[in-house]
Parts: C-alpha cells; sequence; structure tokens
C-alpha cells in the first residue's frame, strides 16, 4: 500500500509548476517536490565537501542509541565532522533496525534475492525525466555516494507491472453475475482503473490531488510558501483522512483561502471501495482514522513519486560489488560479540555502507573507527537508564548481553551529548529518565512520544519460480482485494537470481492485528490458498498460482511483536500534528540544556519512509555541533536553518 501512487506524480506537475528555485542568496531552500516543513535542502548540506562543519570539540563524547538507518546517518555525519568520541548503542545482533532484508534463497552457492520485510520502495524526490540520483534527497545522495543499483518498483497500478487485478467483494464489483477480477493494464503510467465505480473513485482523487498540487507546486518555496502551509494546516489538522474523503469538494480554490482545497467528495459507497483498494493501487485504508495531513503530504510532496526497489550494491548481474568486510565469516563490536555480516544485498546494503563503508574525510569507516575504542560499537546492549548528573553530562545506563539472561551485566559510561533513535514506545517501556528538569525535558514533550500511535504491519514473503514472470498467463503481477491478505506484489530483481520473490500478503493496522491468531505456518498457509481460492473463483482467471510459489521457503514479519521495534511506522491522529511537530521541535528548543537529541522517525511527522530518518540524523548533527561551536561548511549558519512553526 502507498498513498496516490504513480510514477511521475507529483514530479511531473513539479516540472510544470514550479516557478522558485534556490538562488545564490539563499542556497539551503529545498525545491518540489519535497517535505513541507521544513523548506530545507539538507543534501546540499551534507554532500559538501568535508560533510556539515568541522569540529572544535572533537573529544565531546556523543552516545546514539539505536543502530537503524537513523542512528548509523548519525554517526557517520558526526565522524565526518571529526568527531572522535562515539558509541553507538544496540539491543539486537544486527544494524539496520526497520530497514530489514532477508535472503531467500536457500541455496547458498548462488546470489540470493532478498525479501525486504520492512521498508522496499524509495522515494528519491526525483522530477520527471532526472534520474533518481539526482533528487534532492538524502537517499538520493547516499544512493549515488555508495553506488546503489535500484529499478523503478513494480507498485500495483503502475506501469512497472503487467497488469494489476482487482478484487472486490468476491468478484463482484463491474455489475456482472460472474465473479471477474478487473485487469487493469497502465503501461503508458496515464491508464485509469478498470470500471465505472473504481473510475468515479480514481477521478475525485486525481481531480483533488491535482488541483492541491498545482497550486503548492508554485508557491513552494517562495516567501509565500510558510503562510500556505500554515493554512494548510490549520484546516485540515483535525481532520481525519476519513473525513476529508466524505468532505464536499470544491469546484475551485479561492486564494483569499490558500488552504482550503475541500475535500473527495465521495459517497458511503466510493468511501468503501477506497478504504479497501484505494485507486486500483491497494488499500489506504491504514490512513483512513489518522490525521489527514499525513496522506495529502504523502500524496502531494514527492512521497509516492518515482519509487525506487534498491538491489543493493551489486553489479549488473546483482553480485555483490568489492566491498568492506564482505567476505568475513563474521564481524565483531568493540567488546568480541559478533553480530550480522553486511552482505550488501537489498535494502540493508544502505545501513552496511554507511557503517563500514569508508569516509573520505577521514580514511576509515565508522565502523573501523569504533573497533579501535573499547565502547565504540556494542550489541546486544540494551539501554535502561538515562540519568542526569550534576555536571550536566548524562550518564547511560545498558544491559550488556541483553539477550543472555544468565550472562546479563550492567554497565554505564558518561557522555555530553545523546542521540534518542528509538520508536517513541521502546523509549516509555525500556528506559528510565531521571534527573531531567521540566526546563531540560518538559512534560508536554514526554506526553508527546508517549501517546503516539505506532502502526502494525505485517508481511508474508516466499521464492517465486522464475516462471510466473517470464511466461505471464492470466494471472496478473500484482492483486489487490478486500480479502485477508489484502495486497500481493511479485517482482524480480535479476535474471541471474535463482528465484523471484512474492509478498503474499501486505498488511496494516487492524487487517495485521487480526493476522495474530495464525502461527507463522499457517498464515503463509492461509494466503496460498486464499491467493488460489480468488483466482479460480474469477471466470476471467480460472488458474492457480500455488505452484509457482516456495511455501516451505516463507518468512514472516510482524513488527507489532518485534521487541526491537513494537511496530512499524508512527502515526499522529486528528488533533496531535502540533504534538508531532513540538517534538521536531525539541532539539532546538531544549537539546543545549538537556544534552537530549530526539532523532528519527519517531520524532517526525512522515512515519514510515526513510528520508525523515536521515533528516532527523542530520538534524542532530547540525544542533550537536552548533552547541559545541564546530565551524558550519559552505557559509551555512544557523539563520538560514528554518524554524518549525507551531500552533499559532
Amino acid at each position: 500500500m502507498t498513498i496516490g501512487s504513480s510514477d511521475n506524480y507529483p514530479s511531473s506537475v513539479a516540472e510544470d509548476a514550479a516557478t522558485t528555485t534556490p538562488t545564490a542568496d539563499n542556497p539551503w531552500t529545498a525545491r518540489f517536490p519535497n517535505p513541507p516543513d521544513l523548506c530545507f535542502d539538507y543534501r546540499a548540506l551534507v554532500e559538501q565537501d568535508n560533510g556539515i562543519a568541522r569540529a572544535t570539540e572533537r573529544q565531546h563524547r556523543i552516545c546514539i542509541i539505536g543502530a537503524g538507518v537513523t542512528g548509523l546517518t548519525a554517526a557517520r555525519e558526526l565522524y565526518r565532522c571529526g568527531f572522535t568520541q562515539i558509541t553507538l548503542i544496540e539491543q539486537s545482533r544486527r544494524i539496520g533496525g526497520r530497514h530489514l532484508t532477508v535472503l531467500g534463497s536457500q541455496h547458498p552457492a548462488q546470489t540470493h534475492t532478498p525479501f525486504e520485510m520492512g521498508a522496499m520502495r524509495m522515494p528519491f524526490f526525483n522530477r520527471a525525466g532526472e534520474s533518481p540520483t539526482e533528487g534532492r534527497s538524502l537517499m538520493a545522495y547516499y544512493a549515488k555516494a555508495f553506488d546503489l543499483a535500484f529499478s523503478d518498483f513494480a507498485n500495483p497500478g503502475s506501469q512497472w507491472v503487467s497488469s494489476t487485478g482487482i478484487y472486490l467483494r468476491e468478484g463482484s464489483m463491474g455489475g456482472g453475475t460472474i465473479a471477474q477480477m478487473l485487469v487493469w493494464k497502465n503501461q503508458d503510467g496515464r491508464t485509469p482503473p478498470p470500471g465505472e465505480e473504481l473510475q468515479k473513485v480514481y477521478a475525485k482523487w486525481k481531480t483533488f490531488a491535482d488541483r492541491m498540487t498545482r497550486h503548492v507546486a508554485a508557491v513552494y518555496a517562495s516567501d509565500k510558501w510558510e503562510a500556505m502551509w500554515a493554512a494548510i494546516v490549520d484546516k485540515y489538522e483535525s481532520v481525519s483522512f476519513r473525513n476529508l474523503v466524505s468532505m464536499p469538494a470544491l469546484q475551485a480554490w479561492d486564494e483569499r483561502s490558500p488552504g482550503d482545497f475541500g475535500g473527495l467528495g465521495m459517497s458511503a459507497q466510493e468511501s468503501a471501495i477506497f478504504y479497501a483498494i484505494g485507486i486500483g493501487d491497494g488499500s489506504w485504508g491504514a490512513f483512513y482514522d489518522v490525521c489527514a495531513l499525513y496522506p495529502l503530504r504523502t500524496a502531494i510532496f514527492g512521497f509516492s513519486s518515482h519509487l525506487q526497489l534498491i538491489h543493493g550494491r551489486v553489479d549488473t548481474q546483482g553480485n555483490p560489488l568489492a566491498s568492506p568486510c564482505l567476505h568475513s565469516e563474521a564481524v565483531h563490536d568493540s567488546a568480541g560479540l559478533g553480530f550480522d555480516r553486511p552482505r550488501y544485498i537489498g535494502l540493508a546494503s544502505l545501513n552496511e555502507c554507511l557503517f563500514f563503508m569508508a569516509i573520505e574525510e577521514t580514511g576509515k569507516s565508522v565502523y573501523e573507527h569504533s573497533r579501535e575504542r573499547s565502547n565504540g560499537f556494542l550489541t546486544d546492549s540494551s539501554v535502561t537508564r538515562l540519568r542526569k548528573l550534576a555536571n550536566c553530562k548524562t550518564r547511560v545506563y545498558f544491559n550488556w548481553k541483553h539477550s543472555q539472561p544468565a550472562h546479563t551485566q550492567e554497565h554505564f559510561d558518561d557522555f555530553d551529548s545523546v542521540i534518542m533513535t528509538l520508536p517513541s514506545w521502546l523509549i516509555e517501556t525500556r528506559i528510565k529518565l531521571e534527573h531531567f528538569t521540566q526546563q531540560m525535558l518538559p512534560y508536554e514533550t514526554i506526553n508527546a512520544y508517549k501517546t503516539a500511535h505506532w502502526e502494525t504491519s505485517c508481511k508474508v514473503y516466499a521464492p517465486l519460480k522464475k516462471s510466473f514472470l517470464s511466461s505471464p498467463g492470466k494471472i496478473p503481477q500484482a492483486i489487490v482485494t478486500d480479502s485477508f491478505i489484502h495486497d500481493v506484489y511479485a517482482y524480480r530483481y535479476n535474471d541471474h537470481y535463482s528465484d523471484d520473490c512474492i509478498l503474499l500478503s501486505y498488511t496494516w493496522e487492524d487487517d495485521a492485528t487480526k493476522l495474530g491468531l495464525l502461527s507463522d505456518k499457517e498464515l503463509v498457509a492461509q494466503c496460498v490458498e486464499e491467493l488460489d481460492r480468488i483466482l479460480m473463483n474469477c471466470a476471467n482467471i480460472q488458474e492457480r498460482i500455488s505452484p509457482y510459489i516456495g511455501i516451505d521457503q516463507a518468512v514472516v514479519q510482524r513488527w507489532i511483536t518485534d521487541k526491537n521495534a513494537l511496530g512499524c511506522a508512527r502515526l499522529y491522529r486528528p488533533g496531535t500534528y502540533y504534538d508531532a511537530v513540538g517534538l521536531m521541535r525539541y532539539n532546538r528548543d531544549f537539546a543545549h540544556l538537556s544534552g537530549l537529541y530526539f532523532s528519527g522517525e519517531s520524532f517526525s511527522v512522515d512515519a514510515g519512509w526513510t528520508e525523515p530518518c536521515f533528516r532527523g540524523a542530520v538534524d542532530a548533527v547540525i544542533h550537536i555541533c552548533n552547541k559545541t561551536a564546530a565551524t558550519f561548511n559552505g557559509g551555512f549558519t544557523m539563520n538560514d536553518y528554518p524554524h518549525y512553526q507551531l500552533r499559532p
């Protein structure tokens, strides 16, 4: 499921409508498409020679809690700046967090087809006709810097699948007396979905989204943008997406009410279709009861445009390029504990590159530098307490060998700055914050992350025989349905891999939670059985998919039961948008007093994506550099860094 998926949208609108670009007087301004706040080009700051800044207090002691993409990015960029006393603490025995790539093939001699059990489709924020790596995003920057291979993601409803099958209400949508699967072929990227009912839903969404995108693109990054975004927030921050869908549509936008774009104007029946299968691109139901600003941000500002599948740091045959520790039998942390070695396959390669690839400015990787120090990188270590000391330092307590209760040992160390990158539910359930005053850590901040809403999600992956995509029959490559399996994706990484892969079921929220009734083995069997049932029930298909699927090699990931995550994506409900923005402002307003920096998706308003993780990491680095009087590169000053706007 992704919102408003279309290869050229909104990037094509940006090409046509955007009138403002950064000038010599304002080189740090972002361009459209990009997130609406902050309107800041993080890539321009990070991609400079020598990175963000030159550290003056190189011995400033920094602890980073969590070795997901946020923590790894923060560590890399701090080390680029010249900070040398960085400690990275990770609870699990692997790096990457919710970037979880599992190798699907069971044949050790063959290159493995990856299963992306977490994040899987990356927006680069590039415009139409522009290479993804030229997009103005940190994802684009790192993909280019690390030579990551990628391809257009096979999203339902896009031109990157041969066809999308739509099965709603037991095949009755379309009005026939015989069960049918609607088949959507969209090779040109502009063909609407089939069926009168679905086309009405599609038209109402497209009318709304086109109008909003064109007006936003024309103002983005100009001196009018902050006022326009504030007006949009004022209009929609207390509105659920469910209400936006049924809210009356406007006939025309009025510049005297710049934030009001009306609603989608759908009937109850149209809304039910939209909930179940979107515009034929997958269910949007997981977002129906969250703040309307979230799906608007996702659809309008580039998160759904030119989505890419990351193959890894690999050659044209899918084999890993020469890379650090690639052929190591094992890798070890600073205390000698082994953790998952890098393979440079799939999205996990991004995290492995951040950690293991050498940095030009230092001549070493973060991993190499960490191994030189006894506390540089610690795995299997669960942080339990942060205690603010009278000398302004923060004492970090952690249980070493966390996964081995009989051998667990409590340790502590003192730091000048601590970057917290954990999912907010883990902060509340695992970590005590002691002796932080209200001036350092206001209750409003604590309440904002304690009351955050985390989505559940479940994925069921399996190997897929090459013949399914090489010699397609009647079965569509992607399927969206209101059945319990919901969304099905089949796609190929490389002709040379032994198998392709199929995401048998991709579910969110209640649809994922209800699957907790079944064991992994039962869930896999029921998904395959249900797919066969649907396909055989459709008069225009009548073909089983089970013969193509490696059922015994299927893998299930349930994010709500993952003890290192407790959820897949952090969202915010109507009326809580400013709480989320307040968390993003914390680093600027309070971190210089507390020494505590909140970073990553937990403290963003763009849940479920990698870009806010990058941006949160860089935000923490900027503020630590500012606190320690580092010399920023490129003439950047804190006056160039815009402010998050709270409720007027």
